[in-house]
């Protein structure tokens, strides 16, 4: 379950009359607990309360109790012998009328309630379903339920007003609902002069059955488009004339309301009686913007881009620098003033603005540091200068584009009554700006330098709408000229296999003519292109959220030369880290943030996750494509070893049809029942049969075999099956294959050699990369990469978290997966001289892993590796061969053990860099001898 559908849940049940019996297993089955797991509670196999209450084990102890015995109960719940047998996290006690719960995990205020409002402390109780909750989650409880309630009444008017849902009238929809989340949040906060004004006139005025509701909507938004000199001449009724001028385009235009059902009225009523002063426009941009979004709704309350990893692009692009300059002036009026000056011409550019979260934090940042300021000159009721219009942004969808720019309003006026009072907040609220600064179009086809101008540059214009944005719309200029510019965001990933034929077509108007590999760019490549071509023309920097496989492979060359040829570099980055959302199970995707311009100081920043939420920061000269503080080398494929290693290969390709291979069983089948000789079934390996331990065979016949083979009936009845599918194959070599049926299209190996195996897939997921030793006879699938008949010490590198670390930063990524390469990832491995000494340690070391191993047979490496809810389920035996493989390998390259992983590939690029150079000189110098041999 999600947050939504438990907010609706917990919400359900506390509208039941309370049936104290039942409460604790209700609660726990809104939380997402599936009746077999109730059964056994009721049952009292895995209810372990000793005060007749229920307990979950590592979860919660409930118990229901007579009127007034709420306090005690929830005291003799924490003190029970069995709640701490059981490691439960929380406890709750209730009488139906009062409502209090604890986490007994960390130091928060308890929670202490009516019962009726206990619904609204849902958010605490979200690890009981799975879901992190940190603090800003459990602070976003109203957002999540006030969109849950949207969801309820945008679902019903569609049941009554199919025709809204239309591709015709969707912007209708989206427009109305964005109305109501205006007027229900100035009701609330006495923009519209009184507290629910809006809620209780629908209420008032509008029949119980609905029948005029839409008409009393209609009415009321056509008050709010109508100036107070021309209100007399409208004819608007008594009981909306109250209604103030909004104006700002919000309401003009049609007043259309769709349809109301006496539900929908109803569902309205209850979203108008939430307290709509809790909404906070970081995150209710990105939930309510899945409510019209057919393919987002299933996972509503999953949508936001969470504070913290915001500002960790904010924090570094500019608002670090802020705070800085701020402390250096202290208490200096003159150094204030002129801090405030400079923010007041700050432009925020997020050219993928989604619903505004990022610029809304960015806005929200600032202001808190311009009220210090102000605070510090004793002008605290000064007015704000940092105007909304320098917060700009582009989004492709017109509804989050009205979200964002409804987000950032509501954001100014919180602001101003937080740092200058309710008061002087209503008296500049109203009427809107008409003014247009969020942009709708395609961002990767529209001109940047138009939507966000360099000084002087842009075109004064006044929308006609706030809500509606032509892309050709000339924009307006900045109120203050000649400031800083930052982009920032995080633009849509989509790698190259997933991209629509109008994705391809955006990446190719952009790097056509600079590039021929374009098409293998994620799509997010296209932002970070247009960001550098933006800093040619005007001062800017651009940091952008992206998947790290931009970061990684081939797409360093193609991308990254292009932006170094603009001149830019990478000022900071944050290595790779989970941009997670609110549930477990939406465990995010992996992303690096990346900071851009072409006037970076002698210093940049780079920052990694430090684990526990934790974040480390170092200063380096220089920061490479792949977010290594190593020069800008590309890795490039090598068709040999460039580190005097033994040649790796692809297994065997069988291009047979599937006439070749077998399951284990039909295997035993034709050795036993068709007469088929064993020698011609061999074990066939690829990457699953070798992680997951699938236990598949081939046919294997070489050519001095063949005719005696072929004299099987079985065999033979094979092998005419792969003649044919080969003939009839349009490919000339396939073709060409169909006059040795007995063999794999590709053949790399005898099939009497010893094995290393390395899965050409396998997941970033685990510690180490899979790797191990296969007997003689073994077949090796294409899907594997191998290294045949070498020395036991080449499996120790490939164990270790060097290669891992190694692997992940140069090779492609099939999703998130590893896609390891040979050319790629094996042949450029930087490995220093190894003494003989060295590989006798190794070999040792790779012998422990293989015994470790051993000793949990028959577990596969998907067992004895697994990764479950971010912790490893390694055995302890084999995690200790592991450690020391890595301590004696690691002494090797530096004496002793690196630090962490930003380490190693600091030393590999190092390492490599040498290894290059030197490689240059030598073919340099073989040059020379060749032409002085010549003449």
């Amino acid at each position: 379950m999600n947050a939504v559908e438990i907010e609706e849940a917990i919400s359900a049940l506390a509208e039941r009359p309370f049936d104290a019996e039942e409460f604790p297993y209700a609660f726990l089955e809104a939380f997402g607990n599936k009746e077999t797991t109730l059964k056994r509670l009721r049952k009292g196999d895995s209810n372990k309360s000793d005060l007749g209450g229920v307990l979950q084990t590592n979860n919660i102890h409930i118990a229901t109790c007579k009127p007034g015995e709420v306090t005690r109960t929830l005291e003799a719940l924490k003190a029970s012998p069995a709640t701490a047998r059981a490691k439960a996290r929380f406890v709750l006690a209730t009488d139906g009328e009062l409502f209090e719960a604890e986490d007994l995990t960390i130091d928060d205020a308890p929670v202490s309630c009516t019962y009726a409002d206990f619904p609204n402390h849902f958010g605490f109780f979200l690890p009981l379903a799975g879901i992190t909750t940190v603090k800003q989650v459990r602070e976003s409880s109203f957002d999540i339920r006030a969109t849950s309630r949207l969801n309820r009444l945008y679902v019903e008017l569609l049941k009554d007003n199919p025709e809204w849902g239309t591709a015709q009238r969707r912007h209708d929809m989206n427009h109305f609902m964005a109305r109501l989340i205006f007027c229900f949040f100035a009701e609330d906060t006495d923009i519209f002069n009184g507290i629910g004004v809006f809620t209780s006139a629908i209420e008032r005025m509008s029949a119980r059955d609905s029948s005029n509701t839409q008409e009393v909507i209609s009415e009321l938004f056509r008050a709010m488009n109508t100036k107070t000199t021309e209100r007399a001449a409208a004819g608007l009724p008594r009981w909306a004339d109250g209604f103030p001028y909004v104006n700002g385009g919000l309401f003009s235009g049609s007043t259309d309301v769709p349809r109301f059902s006496r539900i929908a009225r109803s569902y309205l009523l209850h979203i108008g009686s939430l307290d709509w002063k809790k909404i906070n426009p970081d995150i209710f941009g990105s939930m309510i913007q899945a409510v019209a979004d057919d393919d987002e709704r299933g996972a509503l309350g999953m949508h936001y881009t969470s504070v913290p990893n915001i500002l960790k692009v904010l924090n570094p692009l500019f608002l670090d620098d802020l705070r800085e300059k701020l402390d250096e002036a202290g208490d200096n009026a003159r150094m204030l003033l002129n801090l405030r000056k400079r923010m007041s011409k700050i432009r925020v550019f997020d050219p993928a603005c989604g619903s505004g979260n990022f610029l809304v934090i960015a806005y929200k940042e600032m202001r808190a540091i311009e009220a210090e300021i102000n605070r510090r000159r004793d002008e605290a009721d000064q007015r704000t200068e940092i105007p909304l219009t320098n917060f700009r942004g582009i989004e492709l969808r017109d509804f989050p584009a009205e979200i964002a720019r409804l987000a950032l309003i509501i954001a100014e006026y919180q602001c101003d009554v937080l740092y200058r009072g309710q008061q002087e907040a209503l008296r500049d609220f109203l009427p809107l700006d008409a003014k247009n600064w969020i942009t709708c179009g395609n961002a990767l086809r529209l001109d940047w330098l138009s939507i966000c101008p360099p000084t002087g540059t842009g075109v004064k214009h006044h929308a006609d709408d706030l809500f509606h944005t032509p892309l050709n719309q000339a924009q307006i200029d900045f109120e203050n000229e000649g400031g800083e510019t930052y982009i920032c965001g995080n633009p849509p990933y989509r790698g190259s296999q997933w991209q629509t034929d109008e994705q391809k077509s955006d990446l190719k108007a952009i790097f056509e003519g600079r590039t021929t590999n374009w098409k293998s760019l994620d799509y997010v490549a296209g932002w970070f292109m247009k960001a550098a071509d933006y800093g040619t023309n005007t001062t800017a920097v651009a940091a952008l959220v992206s998947t790290n496989s931009v970061c990684q492979g081939r797409q360093v060359e193609t991308l990254w030369s292009l932006i170094s040829r603009s001149g830019h570099e990478i000022a900071f980055a944050h290595t790779s880290f989970k941009w997670a959302n609110l549930a477990s199970h939406n465990a995010g995707v992996t992303v690096v943030i990346v900071g851009i311009s072409n006037h970076v100081g002698r210093t940049r920043l780079l920052f990694s996750d430090a684990g526990g939420g934790g974040t480390t920061v170092k200063e380096v000269e220089n920061i490479n494509a792949y977010l290594v503080p190593a020069p800008n080398v590309i890795v490039a494929p090598q068709s040999k070893p460039r580190n005097g290693l033994a040649e790796m290969s692809f297994g065997n390709m069988p291009n047979d049809g599937g006439y070749l291979l077998l399951d284990a069983e039909d295997a035993a089948a034709a050795i036993k029942e068709r007469a088929v000789p064993s020698r011609y079934i061999r074990p066939f390996v690829g990457s699953q049969e070798f992680i997951r331990g699938i236990e598949r065979r081939c046919i294997w016949v070489v050519e001095e075999e063949y005719h005696s083979a072929n004299k099987n009936e079985w065999l033979h009845e094979r092998f005419e099956r792969v003649r044919s599918q080969r003939s009839e194959s349009d490919r000339a070599t396939t073709k060409a294959l169909a006059s040795m049926p007995y063999r794999f299209g590709e053949v790399r190996q005898t099939g009497r050699e010893s094995i290393i195996a390395i899965p050409a897939i396998s997941s970033e997921n685990r510690d180490y990369l899979p790797t191990g030793l296969l007997p003689p006879g073994t077949i090796m699938s294409n899907k594997c990469y191998a290294l045949f008949d070498v020395p036991l010490w080449n499996m120790a590198l490939i164990a270790s978290r060097l290669h891992w670390v190694w692997i992940g930063t140069v090779c492609v990524r099939m999703r998130t997966d590893f896609s390891y390469s040979n050319t790629l990832g094996w042949n450029t491995f930087p490995v220093p001289t190894l003494t003989e000494k060295n590989k006798a340690d190794l070999n040792r070391c790779a012998e422990d892993i293989l015994l470790a191993r051993e000793a949990h047979f028959p577990a596969t490496i998907a067992e004895l590796y697994e990764v479950r809810d971010g912790v490893s389920r390694m055995p302890e035996d084999l995690r200790a061969a592991h450690e020391r493989n890595d301590e004696v390998l690691e002494r090797i390259y530096i004496g002793r053990r690196f630090k962490n992983d930003t380490e190693r590939l600091e030393k590999l690029f190092e390492l490599y860099t040498k290894m290059s150079a030197s490689q240059e000189s030598s073919k340099k110098l073989t040059i020379r001898k060749k032409a002085e041999a010549r003449a």
